[in-house]
Protein backbone atom coordinates (compact mmCIF):
# COMPACT_ATOMS: atom_id res chain seq x y z
CA UNK A 1 0.00 0.00 0.00
CA UNK A 2 1.33 3.95 -1.12
CA UNK A 3 0.62 6.17 1.49
CA UNK A 4 1.92 9.59 1.74
CA UNK A 5 2.31 10.60 5.77
CA UNK A 6 1.26 14.25 6.26
CA UNK A 7 4.26 14.49 8.15
CA UNK A 8 6.30 13.70 5.24
CA UNK A 9 4.83 15.73 3.00
CA UNK A 10 5.15 18.98 5.16
CA UNK A 11 9.43 18.38 5.17
CA UNK A 12 9.35 18.51 1.47
CA UNK A 13 8.38 21.80 -0.08
CA UNK A 14 8.98 20.22 -3.67
CA UNK A 15 6.42 17.84 -3.46
CA UNK A 16 7.12 13.40 -3.71
CA UNK A 17 6.93 12.24 -7.21
CA UNK A 18 5.81 8.50 -7.74
CA UNK A 19 5.43 5.85 -10.26
CA UNK A 20 3.37 2.95 -9.30
CA UNK A 21 1.99 -0.24 -10.96
CA UNK A 22 -1.29 -0.98 -8.68
CA UNK A 23 -3.36 -4.56 -8.60
CA UNK A 24 -6.53 -3.23 -7.47
CA UNK A 25 -8.32 -5.82 -9.88
CA UNK A 26 -9.88 -8.21 -6.73
CA UNK A 27 -10.63 -5.01 -4.95
CA UNK A 28 -12.74 -3.36 -7.62
CA UNK A 29 -14.25 -6.61 -9.09
CA UNK A 30 -15.52 -6.63 -5.02
CA UNK A 31 -16.47 -3.47 -5.29
CA UNK A 32 -18.20 -3.24 -8.60
CA UNK A 33 -19.65 -6.61 -9.76
CA UNK A 34 -19.75 -5.63 -13.51
CA UNK A 35 -15.91 -5.19 -13.72
CA UNK A 36 -14.92 -8.63 -15.37
CA UNK A 37 -11.46 -7.77 -15.81
CA UNK A 38 -8.80 -5.35 -14.67
CA UNK A 39 -5.39 -5.09 -15.86
CA UNK A 40 -2.69 -3.72 -13.01
CA UNK A 41 -2.69 0.39 -13.24
CA UNK A 42 -0.14 2.54 -13.88
CA UNK A 43 -0.05 5.68 -11.88
CA UNK A 44 2.40 8.62 -12.32
CA UNK A 45 2.55 11.91 -10.11
CA UNK A 46 3.15 14.04 -7.63
CA UNK A 47 1.61 14.80 -4.23
CA UNK A 48 2.96 18.12 -2.10
CA UNK A 49 1.83 19.95 0.61
CA UNK A 50 1.35 24.38 0.07
CA UNK A 51 -0.86 26.90 1.94
CA UNK A 52 -2.09 24.21 4.10
CA UNK A 53 -3.61 22.02 1.47
CA UNK A 54 -2.34 18.57 0.02
CA UNK A 55 -2.42 18.42 -3.87
CA UNK A 56 -2.69 15.02 -5.56
CA UNK A 57 -1.88 14.85 -9.44
CA UNK A 58 -1.58 12.33 -10.97
CA UNK A 59 -2.19 10.53 -14.45
CA UNK A 60 -3.85 6.52 -14.61
CA UNK A 61 -3.49 4.03 -17.08
CA UNK A 62 -5.40 0.91 -17.10
CA UNK A 63 -7.07 -1.84 -19.32
CA UNK A 64 -10.58 -2.67 -18.43
CA UNK A 65 -13.48 -5.02 -19.15
CA UNK A 66 -17.38 -4.88 -18.54
CA UNK A 67 -19.95 -7.08 -20.14
CA UNK A 68 -21.95 -5.24 -23.19
CA UNK A 69 -25.04 -3.23 -21.76
CA UNK A 70 -27.14 -4.55 -24.78
CA UNK A 71 -25.74 -7.81 -25.58
CA UNK A 72 -23.78 -9.06 -22.03
CA UNK A 73 -20.36 -9.70 -24.29
CA UNK A 74 -17.23 -8.78 -23.04
CA UNK A 75 -16.20 -5.10 -23.95
CA UNK A 76 -12.46 -4.54 -23.62
CA UNK A 77 -11.09 -1.26 -23.92
CA UNK A 78 -8.25 1.10 -22.25
CA UNK A 79 -8.45 4.57 -20.24
CA UNK A 80 -6.33 6.80 -19.47
CA UNK A 81 -6.62 10.61 -17.70
CA UNK A 82 -5.29 13.23 -15.50
CA UNK A 83 -6.74 12.86 -11.17
CA UNK A 84 -6.17 16.41 -9.65
CA UNK A 85 -7.42 16.03 -5.78
CA UNK A 86 -7.66 18.24 -3.17
CA UNK A 87 -6.94 17.33 0.51
CA UNK A 88 -7.01 19.22 3.87
CA UNK A 89 -6.26 18.11 7.46
CA UNK A 90 -9.20 17.53 10.03
CA UNK A 91 -7.99 20.40 12.21
CA UNK A 92 -8.64 22.66 9.00
CA UNK A 93 -12.50 21.87 8.68
CA UNK A 94 -13.80 25.19 10.53
CA UNK A 95 -11.81 27.29 8.40
CA UNK A 96 -12.51 25.39 4.56
CA UNK A 97 -16.33 24.87 5.61
CA UNK A 98 -17.30 25.89 2.37
CA UNK A 99 -14.77 23.74 -0.05
CA UNK A 100 -15.91 20.64 1.81
CA UNK A 101 -19.53 21.55 1.18
CA UNK A 102 -19.30 21.67 -1.98
CA UNK A 103 -17.07 18.88 -2.65
CA UNK A 104 -13.95 20.25 -3.91
CA UNK A 105 -11.81 19.32 -0.65
CA UNK A 106 -11.05 16.10 0.58
CA UNK A 107 -10.30 15.40 4.16
CA UNK A 108 -7.81 13.26 4.70
CA UNK A 109 -8.36 10.46 7.50
CA UNK A 110 -6.11 9.61 9.65
CA UNK A 111 -2.25 11.28 9.26
CA UNK A 112 -2.25 10.00 5.37
CA UNK A 113 -3.28 9.71 2.01
CA UNK A 114 -3.28 6.31 0.45
CA UNK A 115 -3.04 5.98 -3.26
CA UNK A 116 -4.58 3.46 -3.83
CA UNK A 117 -8.37 4.81 -2.31
CA UNK A 118 -7.62 7.48 -4.54
CA UNK A 119 -7.53 5.22 -8.20
CA UNK A 120 -9.73 2.82 -7.00
CA UNK A 121 -12.49 5.48 -6.32
CA UNK A 122 -11.40 7.03 -9.48
CA UNK A 123 -11.63 4.19 -11.88
CA UNK A 124 -15.35 3.51 -10.08
CA UNK A 125 -16.77 7.29 -10.65
CA UNK A 126 -15.27 6.66 -14.38
CA UNK A 127 -17.02 3.91 -15.11
CA UNK A 128 -19.29 4.26 -18.14
CA UNK A 129 -22.99 4.04 -17.68
CA UNK A 130 -23.65 2.24 -20.93
CA UNK A 131 -20.94 -0.53 -22.38
CA UNK A 132 -21.30 -1.35 -25.83
CA UNK A 133 -19.49 -3.32 -28.19
CA UNK A 134 -18.23 -1.38 -31.25
CA UNK A 135 -20.64 -3.24 -33.77
CA UNK A 136 -23.67 -2.31 -30.79
CA UNK A 137 -22.11 1.39 -31.09
CA UNK A 138 -22.44 1.63 -34.67
CA UNK A 139 -26.13 0.64 -34.61
CA UNK A 140 -25.55 -2.86 -35.97
CA UNK A 141 -26.71 -6.29 -34.48
CA UNK A 142 -29.32 -4.76 -32.79
CA UNK A 143 -30.97 -6.92 -30.53
CA UNK A 144 -33.98 -9.14 -31.03
CA UNK A 145 -36.87 -11.64 -29.89
CA UNK A 146 -39.16 -14.10 -31.52
CA UNK A 147 -41.89 -11.77 -32.03
CA UNK A 148 -40.34 -8.02 -32.03
CA UNK A 149 -36.99 -5.98 -33.13
CA UNK A 150 -35.60 -3.30 -32.88
CA UNK A 151 -34.92 -1.04 -35.98
CA UNK A 152 -32.90 2.10 -36.13
CA UNK A 153 -34.90 5.34 -36.49
CA UNK A 154 -33.73 5.82 -40.18
CA UNK A 155 -35.79 2.34 -41.03
CA UNK A 156 -38.67 4.20 -38.67
CA UNK A 157 -40.83 5.54 -42.36
CA UNK A 158 -40.57 2.55 -43.48
CA UNK A 159 -42.71 0.53 -40.96
CA UNK A 160 -45.59 2.86 -39.14
CA UNK A 161 -46.33 3.04 -35.54
CA UNK A 162 -50.22 2.36 -35.03
CA UNK A 163 -51.05 4.23 -32.21
CA UNK A 164 -52.02 2.00 -29.14
CA UNK A 165 -55.24 3.39 -27.31
CA UNK A 166 -55.58 2.27 -23.86
CA UNK A 167 -59.39 2.32 -22.13
CA UNK A 168 -59.14 1.95 -18.28
CA UNK A 169 -62.65 0.11 -17.39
Amino acid sequence: MTQFHIYDLKKNPEGLHFEESLDLKAELMQRNAEILDLSPVDVVGEIRFEAGFYFLNYQLSYQISMASSRSMTPVQWAESYPVMELFVENQALLKEKDLIDEDLVLIIEGDSIVLEDSVADNILLNLPAKVLTPEEATGQNMPSGEKSENIHSSQSQEHPCKPMIYIDK
